[in-house]
């Protein structure tokens, strides 16, 4: 029985480091094609023969990467601490008061959640317009301020808070507000930061809303920007991947930095 549990943990954890290997792999290629030469782009080694940092330095030349990369996170940042607070507001409204139409608002919210963004883009677009944020972070920020998909993982987590403390707290004269400042928000930390994490990485990896919105290169971001070195005659493969490398950075290192509480937010918030 020993050797079979032993050969069990043998086998899974050899499946685990296999499929780590296989998701890691795409990210090495990427980093290693950036140090490669143009005429050695193609080759299939896995290390690069003679690395160099001439795509950096055209990458540096030809467009402002790291105002694109600045550009990127303010979006992104600002857009998931929108998210989040509008979706705590609406999980607690949803939580905490019973008002007629109540169930028919939580559907509503979920079934907005499998509208596509591309049957709204257009009317985004015409009103983004008329509101003069054509060609602005704050056109990108604004329409995306509010997440069905926050809603809804607040609105589950807030079910499970203790009723008791909430109705104590009343009971003791808290508003309704300071109830949620004070007592819900603080016990509420990891599925508000796991929330927070996939609003932040959903507003970086976007593409469709930017593309269509944001007219000059100073104002762009990533997504964007690595668009650059994509044309009709052909892709120039070791600018695009140092490119890619640069805007992976600020992801890379805010997980290397964060990666326990990253981790123990989504254990303890139950997101897989």
């Amino acid at each position: 029985m020993m050797n079979d549990a032993r050969a069990g943990r043998f086998f899974a954890h050899g499946v685990m480091i296999t499929l780590s290997l296989l998701a890691i792999f795409p990210v090495y290629w990427m980093v290693q094609t950036s140090f490669r030469p143009e005429n050695t782009v193609f080759s299939t080694g896995l290390f690069p023969t003679a690395p160099t940092l001439d795509n950096y330095r055209a990458v540096i030349e030809a467009m402002p990467i790291f105002r694109i990369i600045w550009n990127t996170f303010v979006m992104a940042g600002a857009t998931a601490i929108a998210q989040v607070a509008t979706g705590l507001l609406a999980a607690w409204a949803l939580v905490r008061w019973r008002f007629p139409g109540g169930r028919l608002v939580h559907s509503l919210i979920a079934l907005s959640w499998l509208v596509p963004f591309q049957v709204v883009m257009i009317p985004n677009y015409v009103l983004a317009t008329r509101l003069g944020l054509l060609d602005s972070l704050a056109g990108l920020v604004i329409p995306n301020a509010a997440a069905a998909i926050a809603v809804l993982v607040i609105y589950n987590a807030m079910r499970g808070f203790p009723r008791e403390v909430v109705e104590a707290a009343r009971m003791d004269g808290t508003s309704s507000l300071r109830t949620l400042l004070e007592v819900v928000l603080p016990n509420m930390r990891a599925p508000l930061a796991s929330v927070g994490i996939l609003c932040f990485i959903s507003a970086w990896n976007d593409y469709f809303w930017p593309l269509l919105l944001i007219r000059r290169m100073e104002n762009s971001v990533v997504q964007i920007g690595l668009q650059f070195f994509m044309t009709q005659e052909g892709n120039d493969w070791g600018l695009l991947m140092a490119a890619a490398t640069l805007a992976s950075l600020p992801i890379l290192i805010l997980y290397l930095v964060l990666q326990r509480q990253i981790v123990d937010s989504f254990m303890k918030s139950g997101i897989r």
